[in-house]
């Protein structure tokens, strides 16, 4: 089966943020995941770089647009390299190749279903958003209630799309679940927002105030409303617009777009509209995720709050910050990072869990069974760590399929901590240091080989989400098929084998000391 996943585009007025860092990992695990099933996965990211913000940034700079976006899109591009994201593709709104003609085709298609019209209008408009918005939008003090800066008051001549003339069918196609909007909370928040129906959108503004952009095929007097360019960006990527379209054809509809709690209403009403205006299908679900606060504060460069996703990668590792990012944040909600909390995190679950199971077995098997498999008489199928009436590997399993399904990521990692608890506690239970002095060498290796199978599955549960771990592991216990950046079938129930060598390790996670 094929699997299209896609994040939001990064817009590149600045360098990427942290929020962006765990969108991305988000995306990842289940990109990683369904290949892990054997499916077709086609994961895309990539740059928002039009609009009148990336303009205004560049001027203050003293740099052109142009210079601006590469820099920043060239940042975004970097992080998902420092990350180990495997998107298959990274899309770029100024790429005039690959992205304008699908833009200027989709006008078109528009213009010929008479969904388009000229009119003058007056609103308030919120450069942060790139949009019109309206009182409801607003605070008390009348400032937007994101990026808290009053909107500009605006009246000019703009293209309009007949929005409202889809709003009933796109509000009974997310009641019905046709479009699924995960979780059920923001499904809720978007109905309050609609609730006194669908209003047509602005779908451009004039070049004389927006000549950062794509001109409106047949009128360069006007400028593609940055929101109508940008969310195409999912289908021209396959190649949609061009003489090659056979990816689009392949994948399109998206399965899961996902994408922050603030941008949710474009998704979820004018990208369906465009779509529904023009024939094209609709994505299956919209994935929506919250916002990360710094020390419980809405991050700021004037508060000097922001974190910096590279500093993180770059001092701790990037699993380090993807399993922050993916067990302590909720998936579906508002988090915080906090230093210490990070540290107490990756010492606890990273250090003195994972790293130090790995690290004590493979170690106990260097030290009684000459770094080998041990050889076993039983049937591994009867270990209690396989099939035990405490937590063992099979009811991890189970639970992580159904923690996926519900796109609760910091739940499935629940269930593999869960794991190697158990296999702690089965370790302190035998104390192989116990039995290897009195010589009972059959039940000595019937635990070892117990815990090193269990770390073979660990090796497989955790690959979506620590991925460059999973591959130390697989190294370590030579699990051939996980030897890839990107496995594409899942081949955890093949048995170690007895008498496999077994290569040493390196510390998966030293210790954080406080200084």
């Amino acid at each position: 089966m094929k699997f299209y996943i896609t994040t939001s585009i990064a817009y590149t007025n600045a360098a990427p943020h942290i929020g962006f860092a765990m969108e991305l990992s988000q995306a990842d695990v289940l990109a990683r995941h369904h290949r892990l099933r054997g499916d077709d996965v086609y994961y895309l990211t990539g740059t928002d770089e039009n609009g009148v913000k990336n303009k205004k940034t560049a001027k203050d700079k003293g740099i052109t647009p142009q210079e601006l976006v590469d820099k920043n899109s060239a940042k975004v591009n970097r992080l998902t390299e420092a990350l180990n994201i495997s998107n298959t593709d990274f899309i770029r709104t100024t790429d005039k190749k690959r992205h304008w003609p699908g833009v200027s085709k989709i006008w078109k298609l528009l213009e010929e279903s008479e969904v388009i019209y000229k009119k003058e209008y007056e609103g308030l408009y919120c450069a942060g958003c790139e949009a019109f918005i309206t009182k409801k939008d607003l605070d008390k003090d009348g400032k937007c209630k994101i990026h808290q800066k009053k909107p500009e008051k605006i009246n000019e001549e703009n293209y309009f799309f007949k929005l409202s003339k889809f709003g009933n069918q796109i509000k009974k196609l997310i009641e019905t679940d046709k479009i699924k909007i995960v979780p059920e909370t923001r499904k809720k928040e978007l109905f309050a927002l609609i609730k006194d129906g669908v209003q047509d959108v602005s779908f451009s503004r004039p070049s004389s105030s927006l000549d950062w952009g794509i001109p409106v095929p047949g009128d360069s007097s006007q400028t593609i409303y940055v929101w109508a360019d940008a969310l195409t960006n999912y289908i021209t990527a396959l190649g949609y617009g061009q003489k090659d379209d056979k990816n689009f054809k392949k994948y399109w509809p998206a399965e899961v777009q996902v994408v922050g709690k603030d941008i949710l209403r474009f998704h979820a009403l004018i990208w369906p509209g465009i779509l529904l205006a023009t024939g094209l299908p609709l994505p299956t679900t919209l994935l929506v995720h919250g916002f990360i606060s710094s020390d419980g504060q809405k991050m700021s460069k004037s508060l000097g709050n922001v974190i910096n996703p590279f500093e993180i990668i770059e001092k701790y590792g990037a699993d380090a910050l993807r399993y922050y990012l993916l067990r302590e944040i909720p998936t579906t909600g508002d988090g915080d990072f906090n230093q210490d909390r990070f540290n107490e995190t990756y010492n606890a679950d990273l250090a003195s869990g994972l790293g130090n199971l790995v690290s004590r077995v493979l170690k106990m098997v260097e030290k009684y069974c000459d770094n080998k498999v041990p050889a076993i008489k039983k049937n591994p199928e009867t270990h209690p760590l396989r099939v035990g009436e405490s937590y063992n590997w099979k009811k991890a399993w189970k639970d992580i399929d159904k923690n996926i399904e519900k796109y609760d990521l910091s739940a499935t990692l629940s269930s593999v901590w869960k794991l190697i608890s158990e296999a702690d506690k089965y370790i302190e239970k035998n104390k192989p240091w116990e039995l290897v002095k009195t010589d009972r060498t059959e039940e000595l290796n019937w635990v070892l080989y117990g815990l090193l199978d269990s770390i073979h599955q660990i090796a497989w549960m955790i690959n979506p989400f620590l991925p460059e771990t999973s591959i130390k592991i697989a190294k370590a216990l030579n699990i051939k098929p996980l030897l890839s950046d990107c496995p594409n079938h899942k081949d955890s129930y093949t048995n170690i084998k007895q008498g496999e060598k077994i290569s040493p390790i390196e510390s998966l996670f030293p210790r954080i000391e406080k200084s």
